[in-house]
């Protein structure tokens, strides 16, 4: 299986490359460098050249604050870029996976979100989002749509390097504590990405690690787990005011997995310890 991959100097990008290739597949990371999405011709011309089996969608403007001033390269990126991609997947014949954000929904309640609730995005980021979602499935027949939260990987910057940075000098940080959703590892998803695109089990899907936490909460699990002494303040989103407004309720069900057939991710503590040996292992080496 042929797939290609957008985003691959990503966080999630990478580790679906890498987890392909472990596998057998024969895999094409492409990032903005290699490929720019935005530009229709570049697209059609390039998925016509390497005629893949599959794509799997990871790129995306993600600078939540930063979109809501820069609205029409996020605009480009998230929807013309991913309408341009499923066109050229449908002449190609390539199968299409979309990844999506717990930012297309409005973060009311404290339910989890089902894949069936209508989104609501409060953010210009979680509207184009949902605008992509929209162009994949009014352009192809069969689709995966996958949202994913709060993901962290060893490519690239997160919230979990943030905050062993910040503990190399702090010993006291103040993290939101309303703020509630599933931080997800892109080594656990990216495999359950590819087993969901080897399949015709269409559709969209929740893709986190199982459970919930806030920031605050998270943090102090990064702390403890890390062996660092830093006294974590929970506070609230309204004690720190960002650009865009930020989902208070991440929480989304991952009913459409169960049904389905796919194995649920690990809990967000086991696979954080995972991460974090990993980091620390790095560090040493």
């Amino acid at each position: 299986m042929k797939i290609l991959v957008t985003g691959y100097t990503g966080q999630l990008g990478y580790d679906v490359v890498h987890e392909g290739l472990k596998r057998g597949f024969e895999m094409i990371g492409v990032g903005s460098k290699d490929l720019n999405i935005t530009d229709e011709q570049s697209v059609f011309q390039y998925i016509n050249e390497v005629k893949p089996h599959a794509i799997v969608h990871c790129a995306a403007f993600t600078a939540v604050d930063k979109a809501e001033d820069d609205n029409e390269n996020c605009w480009n990126v998230n929807v013309k870029g991913t309408q341009y991609l499923a066109n050229a997947a449908k002449i190609v014949n390539a199968r299409f996976m979309y990844i999506s954000t717990d930012y297309v929904f409005d973060g009311l309640g404290e339910l989890p979100f089902s894949e069936i609730d209508a989104p609501n995005p409060v953010g210009y980021y979680g509207m184009t989002k949902y605008e992509g979602e929209k162009v994949v499935q009014s352009l192809l027949a069969d689709w995966f749509i996958i949202r994913i939260s709060w993901v962290f990987g060893l490519n690239g910057n997160n919230f979990i390097r943030t905050m062993l940075r910040l503990a190399e000098n702090r010993s006291e940080l103040n993290v939101v504590g309303d703020q509630v959703g599933s931080p997800t590892n892109t080594f656990d998803l990216s495999r359950l990405l590819l087993d969901i695109i080897q399949t015709d089990r269409y559709g969209i899907y929740h893709a986190t690690n199982e459970g919930f936490c806030s920031w605050a909460e998270f943090a102090k699990e990064i702390f403890r787990l890390a062996g660092k002494d830093v006294r974590v303040n929970s506070i609230t989103t309204e004690e720190y005011p960002t650009r865009a407004v930020r989902p208070k309720n991440s929480r989304m069900s991952k009913q459409k997995l169960i049904e389905n057939g796919f194995k649920p991710l690990p809990s967000w503590q086991n696979s954080l310890d995972h991460y974090i040996k990993q980091l620390l292992h790095e560090v040493k080496s």
